[in-house]
């Protein structure tokens, strides 16, 4: 270690330490930033591909830039130069958290089906964006509750992985759910090392398996998980369906006869900004129970969405009851669902009208923009 190589890395902890002294007055600034960063790059990745990328890169080299400093702080400390105080570097790592939760939440409340257990996986997600902002709570786990904070660490990498390659990279949602549950596999080692302080093989064996567990308990749980670049924007029930249109139509009543008589078209509007290079399947279920599951036929493009329709034409003859038609990507995560309820007589029963409706709290375009002759 030159004695030349030792100042340049004295003075470049102090300029660091300084700016962060700095900084930390304004800190309180950067979660909202995050956010609004992150809404403008999910409205802008729908219309402005290259510029949502763009900002989503930012979030990508920001995280590489994190990892790096980790690595290459413990190099220099084993070799006996300067590194920034804990205290510094946590406060860093605090705010990249802190960008990640905020600024993938907008995708997340985009394309969370709120009547499902991915309601669940957002809602954790929000009280962990509230724990990186409350100063006490997060210096706590960093010094007290090491496995904890990795394990908070991991599931930001989760996060990022999550939202960031399908939009730099194009992936289907399924790719990327793999990457983002074995990244979080790797990054979950630390927390499971100052779990478990493996010495012997057993416990090292142990760590490895528990890694594991993690990451099929993770992939098992993928319908809990929102697709995050994929959304409804409407979805419709029809006895008819135009096919050179692409639209539904016609009016029917719910009842056994006629469902038996004439069957029924589920509609669905997907926005799919950077292309849908996925299958898509209607999952027909009664009372719970899968009766069909159907390819959609889709048809669209980037610009005016993906319209897509099952045709099902063979209901049981017990067909009374509650329905759900769960919107279902290749791999198990759910887009969206609509419900209706079928009667064994007129008298009551509901309609199906052929009208497209936005899914509840999906902030997307105006439906009829996915209509021919849209704007």
């Amino acid at each position: 270690m030159t004695t030349a190589t030792f100042s340049r890395l004295l003075r470049l902890q102090r300029v660091t330490e300084r700016v962060v002294k700095r900084l930390r007055p304004y800190a309180w600034l950067w979660p909202p930033l995050a956010f609004l960063i992150g809404a403008l790059s999910f409205f802008l990745v729908d219309r402005q591909q290259s510029l949502g990328a763009l900002l989503a890169l930012g979030l990508l080299v920001a995280w590489i830039l994190l990892l790096s400093e980790s690595m290459i702080g413990r190099l220099l400390a084993r070799r006996g130069y300067p590194t920034l105080p804990r205290g510094v570097t946590t406060f860093i790592a605090q705010m990249i958290h802190q960008e990640t939760l905020f600024f993938t939440l907008p995708f997340l409340l985009a394309t969370t089906v709120w009547a499902s257990g991915q309601a669940f996986f957002t809602l954790a997600m929000i009280a962990c964006g509230i724990v990186s902002i409350l100063d006490p709570l997060y210096f706590h786990l960093a010094e007290r509750h090491r496995w904890l904070y990795f394990g908070f660490h991991a599931l930001c990498v989760f996060l990022v992985i999550l939202v960031t390659l399908p939009i730099m990279l194009q992936l289907t949602t399924g790719e990327t759910l793999l990457l983002a549950v074995l990244a979080t596999m790797v990054f979950s080692l630390p927390s499971l090392i100052h779990l478990l302080r493996p010495k012997g093989l057993l416990r090292w064996l142990a760590m490895i398996g528990l890694a594991m567990l993690l990451g099929g308990a993770a992939w098992a749980g993928r319908a809990w998980i929102p697709p995050a670049t994929l959304w409804i924007t409407g979805s419709a029930l029809s006895p008819g369906f135009d096919t050179g249109q692409r639209r539904p139509e016609g009016s029917l009543t719910l009842t056994q006869s006629a469902l038996q008589a004439q069957g029924l078209y589920a509609y669905t509007a997907i926005r799919a900004p950077r292309g849908l290079r996925e299958k898509i399947y209607h999952v027909w279920r009664h009372e719970g129970e899968v009766i069909d599951r159907i390819p959609l036929i889709i048809h669209g493009g980037r610009d005016k969405g993906y319209r897509a329709w099952t045709h099902k034409q063979h209901f049981p003859g017990d067909s009374a009851g509650d329905w759900r038609i769960d919107v279902m990507t290749a791999t198990g995560q759910r887009l969206g669902v609509m419900h209706f309820r079928v009667a064994t007589s007129p008298q009551g029963a509901e309609r199906a009208d052929g009208a497209i409706r936005p899914p509840p709290g999906i902030p997307g375009l105006d439906v009829r923009q996915l209509l021919p002759g849209g704007d």
